[in-house]
């Protein structure tokens, strides 16, 4: 269990993706103009992820190492190849929205990655609750960069939901005579957020080892006070 704790905490967010390795940041600042389509897309990728990682780990004894980059690659695009199809019939609306950047899932650099460095290496069981991991925590960055940008650049929530569940609406937050802010719904304010974003986790995680610093002193000096003279 330990080491299914520490495969969650990496993907979540010791090794997070987009605020750790700052990959795959052509379709979060691409799609993330707000939620419905940043989690649309964050949730595909979860699919591919943990769907290549059991095929990878499964197969892995099978292939040779000297052309393992292009069998890689045509297991993720006959993946994304079975999503986009889907996306098609089931959610055209959102498929036509989201565009060309649902076959991009191959290029993704998170993906190939985590098959590279996790998959080929791990069981069946390490390897998808890695790729589960991994998508949960692109998707949650990506869900809360769309959010940000849609809540600042129009006051709205849940915009374009009736796409999916054609029996809701969006939220409106602010009112209706919100005039908008338009650098938010443009790449470069997706660039503003990241950054927001990134400083953030660069913050926390300072304070946290912070902490620990100041913990394992005072144990130190607890432990010095303790010994006999």
């Amino acid at each position: 269990m330990s080491a299914y704790k520490d495969i969650a905490w990496n993907g979540i967010w010791k090794q997070n993706t987009i605020l750790a390795q700052v990959l795959g940041l052509c379709p979060l600042l691409a799609v993330s103009s707000n939620l419905v389509n940043a989690v649309s897309l964050g949730l595909a990728t979860i699919v591919v992820m943990m769907l290549s990682n059991f095929a990878i780990s499964a197969l892995r004894a099978f292939i040779p190492y000297e052309i393992r980059i292009p069998v890689f690659i045509l297991i993720i695009a006959a993946l994304v190849t079975g999503i986009d199809l889907a996306f098609n019939a089931f959610l055209h609306d959102l498929y036509m929205v989201l565009g060309i950047f649902i076959p991009l899932i191959v290029t993704n650099c998170i993906v190939l990655a985590r098959v590279e460095a996790f998959a080929a290496k791990n069981g069946l069981r390490a390897a998808t609750f890695d790729g589960l991991m991994m998508g949960v925590g692109f998707v949650w960055v990506i869900g809360l960069l769309g959010a940000v940008r849609e809540f600042v650049g129009q006051g709205t929530l849940f915009s374009g939901i009736e796409m999916i569940f054609p029996q809701l609406s969006g939220i409106q937050i602010l009112p209706v005579e919100y005039p908008g802010f338009l650098i938010a719904m443009l790449p470069p304010g997706a660039f503003f957020v990241l950054g927001l974003l990134i400083a953030g986790r660069n913050w926390l995680d300072s304070r946290a080892n912070q902490r620990t610093r100041e913990q394992r002193i005072h144990h130190q000096a607890d432990h010095a006070n303790s010994v006999p003279a």
